[in-house]
């Protein structure tokens, strides 16, 4: 599969990519510059870091800002404030995040200096804040099996993907376990996304690389060379839903590090041979 560069957009923290099969479009966020694009355009520049988005059923988008859920009308760029969870610290911002097949949107919090465990993973109905998961570092991507019953979800640092059973009426998570442990060499796993076979896609922070894993067996099944040492998500888009689209950084990168990977903060797309799930719509 051969990677090809989208967009040179120079991010900082290039994350969170959301593909719109209505309008053929590609959502995604700069987190650390505030903010968000449609396919290689800057629609909205927020007053606060923007964490992740998913598309909105009746228009427009649900976002992050750094501890706070809000709605975003495209016409006008115009946010509004929704909820916020209580007992944030105030090292904490939002990550990762998107909606499962009912339409929750789940976001998660990690600690801004990347070192203690005091973020937690949320699940938000439009009403209600529900709080899944606590003693979270960073927390970053997330998906669900072709049904809907197994949630993944990644704390980076613990280099691990977990696996939960997902009750879709409820939004409840349970049974927790180890779907994928990550080697170092390969790099720390950041955002994903899961295929129609039930496959899963991780970007490799500081690994140069998408890969491609069985969650049900553990084992590696492709690694996709990305031109850039940051890759930071994924997911599939495209006309017959089998192109992915992968978002990288620039942050923290020195002039050396720049030299060598100088598309870092790109977005690239690779035409694989599975299709992908769709970017669930907010329900609330």
């Amino acid at each position: 599969m051969r990677v090809e560069l989208l967009y040179d957009s120079k991010a900082t923290l290039g994350e969170g990519p959301v593909w719109d099969a209505r309008a053929q479009t590609l959502f995604w966020v700069d987190i650390l510059n505030k903010r968000i694009h449609a396919n290689a355009d800057v629609i909205a520049k927020l007053d606060e870091y923007v964490g992740c988005i998913a598309l909105r059923k009746r228009g427009g988008l649900i976002l992050t800002k750094r501890l706070s859920f809000w709605t975003l009308g495209l016409d006008s760029a115009s946010s509004t404030f929704l909820a916020a969870p209580a007992d944030e610290s105030a090292t904490n911002r939002f990550n990762d995040g998107k909606c499962d097949p009912r339409g929750r949107f789940l976001a998660g919090t990690m600690d801004m200096n990347e070192k203690d465990p005091t973020g937690s993973l949320y699940s938000f109905d439009g009403n209600t804040i529900t709080k899944l998961l606590s003693n979270v570092t960073i927390s970053n991507g997330m998906t669900w099996s072709p049904d809907g019953k197994t949630f993944y979800y990644i704390d980076t640092p613990t280099r691990e993907v977990k696996a939960f059973d997902y009750d879709v009426d409820s939004g409840a998570i349970a049974n927790s376990r180890a779907a994928v442990t990550i080697p170092a060499s390969l790099g720390w796993p950041d955002g994903m996304t899961s295929d129609s076979q039930g496959n899963l896609w991780i970007a490799m922070w500081g690994g140069a690389q998408v890969t491609k894993w069985n969650p049900h067996t553990g084992q590696l099944l492709e690694q996709i060379p990305v031109p850039v040492i940051q890759p930071s998500s994924c997911v599939f888009g495209g006309k017959n839903m089998n192109e992915l689209f992968i978002t990288s950084a620039r942050k923290d990168l020195d002039d050396e590090a720049l030299s060598e990977y100088p598309l870092s903060g790109g977005v690239f797309r690779v035409e694989t041979n599975v299709e992908g799930l769709p970017s669930f719509e907010f329900a609330g």
